[in-house]
C-alpha cells in the first residue's frame, strides 16, 4: 500500500487522454503521458503467505514522453538508487517519440543493478495462459529478490477498485509488488502522481503488455 492517501476516484487520468490522441503506432512505440513533477512515496511492507510490497521511492515524470526512464527511475529506487532521469533518457535513447522498446530499458537495468535482466515480449493482441502463468512467476521471482519489474504496455485495464487506465499511445510502468501469490500485482505509475500505486489482476496485466513485453529477472 502508498503510505499516502491514494486518490482512487479518477476514471481516465489526464496521461490516458494525452496517451489516447497519440493513438498505437505500433509495437516499438513508448508511451506517451502527462507531465507531473510531484514527489511521493508509493509503497513499503513484506508480508508472507504469497504477499510482498516493494519500498518505491516514487517520482512522477517530468514530461509525457519520460515514461520508460521514468518508470526504470522508480524500479531502480526499490534498491536504493536515485538516478537522474535525464541521463536515463539518453541512455535509453529516448525522444519526444518516447522510448522504442522494452528493449531499450533492460540493459540499462543490467547496467545499474548488476543482476540480470531479460525482455520477454507477448507478441500476440491478447495473452494467453502460459503467457500469463509466466508473466506471473516472473514477478514474484523478480520481487522477492527485491527488484521491481518493468512493463511496456498499450491500451486500456481496469484496476481491482474499477478505475479505468488507459494509454493508447502506449506507457511504461513499474511492477512492485504481488498478492495472492501473484494474481494480483502492485503498480507504481508514473503517469499521474494522484494515481500513483493501483492493483491489477495479473491476467489483466498480460493482456496490457499484450503486443509489446516486460524486464524481469
Amino acid at each position: 500500500m502508498r503510505t499516502t492517501t491514494m486518490l482512487r476516484n479518477t476514471v481516465l487520468t489526464a496521461a490516458g487522454i494525452a496517451a489516447t490522441a497519440g493513438g498505437i503506432a505500433g509495437p516499438a512505440i513508448a508511451a506517451h503521458a502527462a507531465p507531473a513533477d510531484t514527489t511521493t512515496k508509493v509503497a513499503a511492507d513484506r508480508k508472507g503467505h504469497g504477499e510482498r510490497e516493494l519500498d518505491v521511492r516514487y517520482e512522477a515524470q517530468p514530461n509525457f514522453y519520460y515514461c520508460g526512464p521514468a518508470a526504470t527511475r522508480n524500479a531502480l529506487s526499490v534498491l536504493g538508487k536515485n538516478i537522474d532521469v535525464d541521463a536515463m533518457a539518453k541512455e535509453m535513447g529516448t525522444t519526444e517519440n518516447g522510448t522504442n522498446s522494452i528493449n531499450d530499458i533492460t540493459p540499462v537495468l543490467n547496467k545499474e543493478t548488476g543482476k540480470h535482466y531479460r525482455s520477454v515480449e507477448i507478441k500476440d493482441g491478447k495473452a494467453d495462459d502460459k503467457q500469463t502463468d509466466t508473466l506471473r512467476a516472473d514477478i514474484v521471482r523478480t520481487v522477492d529478490d527485491g527488484r521491481a519489474v518493468v512493463a511496456n504496455i498499450a491500451g486500456t485495464t481496469t484496476d481491482i477498485d474499477g478505475n479505468t487506465h488507459s494509454f493508447e499511445g502506449g506507457h511504461y510502468i513499474s511492477v512492485v509488488g504481488y498478492r495472492d501469490g501473484g494474481k494480483t500485482v502492485t503498480i507504481a505509475d508514473s503517469a499521474d502522481p494522484n494515481m500513483a500505486s493501483y492493483r491489477i489482476s495479473v491476467d489483466n496485466l498480460a493482456d496490457w503488455i499484450a503486443t509489446r513485453g516486460y524486464s524481469a529477472s
